[in-house]
Parts: structure tokens; sequence; C-alpha cells
């Protein structure tokens, strides 16, 4: 069992205000403890705030051509270790290791973005806009700006944030999920490897003591957050009440519309990948089928039902496995109280993966892939994000019906509808209430170079995440007005220099 280091690169060798404050890290598989993290608070906040303000004005001040440098060798790195690191996030988090290097290449993609970053921070220019005055426009750096980030994707949803920041000129605090912290001190080690600066990235681990300080320290800037609803609407109220730019991603319940004229096979296959990989921890899961129709919804359960119970689960180093265990047995637990509360309230349970054993990983955090049929809208298994692998089907009889109760939900993330009719995909990506919207397509994750992100209870802050808006988000807009002693006539002038 190995102790993992309370903060990376910076604080090397402290310890926390309280010696016992500290947490057990497990595989999820076999249920046993393979590292105890230490937690840190405001003090280590503090320290690291403090070596970030420090590393801004060099960092700031290296030519974004320079930055971009450092991010190359840094995504050559992530590439020569890949399936070292992959194998990282599997060890600690559970998922399967084809997942783990999905979610790296997806890290990558975003890190190929940031590297094009003197091209994203070209200002704009406009000669002559009055007698002998220019105006320019040009973005900079925040400042310190930091990262809280889930469970589900340890490596992924800090990809989709530091790169970008980095890239844009600020220093960067990441405050990861204490589940699974070992993949960020790889990712601090690559990125010494690569030749960031001492101070410009830096890892602090804790609870909610840590996100705290970060919220309440007026030397942090910027926060990006990921996680549950009820934490990204308390990081964005926190967070903008101290006066600190937020952008705070929460939770969701995705549904997926099947019309009466879809390619049912392909949508059964849609419908396994996207309710059921990564064991259902993901926030851009499709955790409910909205079948059009009683013929489509009957069929539809007839293709998922035998492929639910054939999903093959184990452990995530398993080359075969296609699930494997969710990351606490709390969470596991969790998850096995919403499907007692789904079959309590009169759901159909079609598919039971409440008991499921795996010889020889008994212990493991697993459950079952978990079908529900005649889902209502009242149910909590509706209405509420699970973050498990189950999937509700709720029947309606027409687009109208279904597109409404896609729309009457809380959450807005993600959507997605399987339909061969033209009318109908445009219709539903015209009218659906969501940030990011799939057509045949059930996990519509936007690519780096555009943005992620969600609408309503999804969503808290005006930007998304990554792409153009991420560039927005980490910097400020400067507009510059310019006239040379040549240019200036005797005299005062008492109008605006347009009007002169």
């Amino acid at each position: 069992m190995t102790e993992l280091a309370l903060v990376d690169h910076i604080i090397q060798g402290r310890t926390p205000d309280t010696p016992d404050n500290q947490c057990d890290v497990f595989n999820p598989a076999t249920g046993e403890i393979t590292a105890q993290l230490a937690l840190g608070g405001a003090r280590e906040v503090d320290m690291a705030v403090k070596a970030a303000q420090a590393a801004f004005p060099a960092w700031a001040a290296t030519p974004p051509h320079i930055r971009a440098r450092v991010l190359f060798r840094f995504r050559d790195l992530v590439e020569r270790e890949f399936d070292r690191l992959a194998a990282v996030i599997t060890a600690e988090h559970g998922k399967v290791l084809s997942d783990a290097k999905g979610e790296l290449t997806r890290g990558l993609e975003v890190i190929e973005f940031a590297c094009g970053i003197p091209q994203l921070l070209k200002g704009e220019f406009s000669e002559h806009v009055g007698r002998g005055v220019d105006a320019v426009s040009i973005r900079q750096p925040l400042g310190v700006v930091a990262g809280i980030t889930p469970f589900n994707f340890p490596a992924m949803v800090p990809m989709w944030m530091f790169p970008v920041a980095l890239a844009c000129g600020n220093t960067f605090i990441l405050k990861p999920s204490e589940r699974d912290p070992s993949i960020t001190n790889e990712i601090a080690a690559l990125l010494e490897q690569a030749g960031l600066p001492e101070g410009v990235f830096q890892i602090v681990h804790g609870g909610k003591p840590a996100v705290d300080a970060l919220l309440e320290h007026p030397g942090v800037e910027a926060i990006s957050f990921v996680g549950s609803t009820p934490i990204a609407e308390y990081v964005h109220q926190k967070g903008t009440a101290a006066g600190k730019r937020v952008q705070a991603l929460g939770g969701a319940k995705n549904h997926m519309i099947v019309m009466p004229d879809a390619d049912l096979d392909k949508a059964v296959d849609a419908l396994m990948g996207a309710a059921y990989g990564a064991a259902g921890e993901r926030c851009m899961a499709i955790s409910v089928a909205v079948p059009v129709g009683q013929a489509t919804a009957d069929a539809l359960i007839e293709r998922l039902a035998p492929k639910v119970r054939g999903l093959k689960i184990g452990p995530g180093t398993d080359a075969e496995a296609e699930m494997g265990p969710l990351v606490t047995r709390q969470h596991a637990d969790k998850v096995v109280g919403y499907i007692d509360a789904g079959e309590a309230e009169g759901a159909e349970l079609v598919v039971d993966g409440r008991d499921f054993k795996i010889q020889g990983y008994e212990n493991g955090f697993f459950v079952g892939g978990t079908l529900f049929d005649r889902v209502t809208p009242d149910m909590k298994i509706y209405r509420e994000e699970i973050f498990g692998p189950v999937l509700s089907v709720v029947r309606t009889e027409s687009f109208d019906e279904a597109l409404g109760l896609v729309n009457a939900h809380e959450y807005g993330n993600g959507t997605a509808v399987f339909t061969r009719d033209g009318d109908t995909a445009q219709a539903f990506l015209n009218r659906v209430q969501a940030g990011m919207v799939g057509v045949n397509v059930p996990i519509p994750v936007p690519m780096a170079f555009h943005s992620f992100g969600g609408w309503k209870r999804s969503l808290f802050g005006d930007h998304h995440m990554h792409g153009p808006e991420g560039v927005r988000f980490f910097t400020r807009l400067k507009a510059g007005t310019i006239r040379w002693p040549e240019g200036i006539r005797a005299g005062a002038d008492f109008i605006m220099p347009t009007l002169s």
C-alpha cells in the first residue's frame, strides 16, 4: 500500500494540518485498499496559490507558441505512456481498459486543440476608426485558476481544463477526486518532463475543505468544475459570491428517443454502449430510452433484454469485459437502492443486476446491467441521476409527447433521437432543450474544437468547456484605442476621438 503525495511538485514531503486526515483508495474489482491519500485543506491550498501567483507573471509573458511547444511535448509523452496510463486509470476507477484508453484519447484531442493557441489567441484590429486612430482587441490570461474534477473520468476531465488554461497563459491548480487520484500525479510528472516551469501546474488532493478553500481564496480568479448538480450549484453560488468566474457542469438524465422508423438493431446497440459503458458512471450516459409507439417499445424490450443479460462483466483488466465494477462500495449500494426504489414504485424490472457476483471477485463493487420497462415520470429512478448501469424505458405515443418528456426534465445535458426521417431529426435538433444533441449518435460529446456543456440544471455559468468557449472562459477581453503623437491636433478635444 502506497501513500500518495498531498501537493505535487511544490509541497513535496509536507503533511496535512491533521496527520490523520486521509482516505483509502481502492481497487474496485477486488475491494482491496491499494493506497492511502493524505487530504489537504486551506493551508495547502494557500501554499499552492502563492506558488502559482509567483509563477504566473513569467508564464503569462511566455509567447503563446512557446507555451504550445510545452504542450506538444506533453502530448507526445502521454502517447508514449498511453498503455501504462490507461492501466493506472483502470486500477483505481475500475473501468475496462478499452474505456480508459478512450478517455485518454479524448483528453489528447483537447491537448491538440490547445496546441493551436497562437491562432486561437489572435485578436482583432481595425484601422482608422477615427482620424489617426486605430482599435485593437486582445485576450489575456486571468491569473491563477483552478479545476475541481470528478472520479468518473480522472484523466479526461482534467485534460478538458488545464491544457486550454495553461495555453492561454494561466497557472493552474487541480483538485482531483480522492477516489482515483493516482492518474493526476502521473499527469503532473509528465508535464514536468515536458518542461512546464515550476508552480505553473499543481495538484492539491483533498475533500470539501480543499474545495471550500479554493472557492474562498482571493488569489484564485476562476473555477472550473464537473460533478453532481447539487455540488455544481454550490460551487457556482459560493465561487461567484467570492467574485470568481465559475463554470460548473452538473448532472444529467439523458434521454434517447427511438422513432418507429429507426433502425432498431442499431438503436439497441447504441443503447447498450450508451447505458452500460463505463458502468453508467458518466454524465453523458443514456439512462432513459423513449420509444414512440407500443409496437416500437415492445420490439425494443425484446431485443434489449437478452443483450443486457448477456453483458460481459468483469475486472477492467479482463480484455473481454464490456463493463467493470462501480468505483466504491458506497456507490454500488446507492445504485442498488435506486433499483429497490424502482421496483417498489411499480416499474417493471425486466433485468435485475442487484445480485451479480463474479468468481474470484466476490468483494468487488459490481452491479449487473439492469433494465426497467414502463417507467413513469413521477418515479425516483426517472427523476434522479443514478450514475450506474440502470436503463429506464418510458413509453410514449408520439414524437411530440417524447420531446415534451425530454424538455420537461430539470436536466438538459445530452440527448439523442434515432430516426431515418430528416424532418423529425431537424425538428428535434431545433426544439429540444439540451446542450448536446445526437441524431443517430447516442453519446453526442463534441469534438475538442467544439465546446462541451449542457442546459438547465446541467450547467451553472455562462461558458461551456474546452473548444472556443474554453479559450473565452480562461481569458478576458481587452480593447485598445491607439493614436500616435503625429495624429494629435493642437488644442484640447471635448468630443469622442472618433468624431474629431
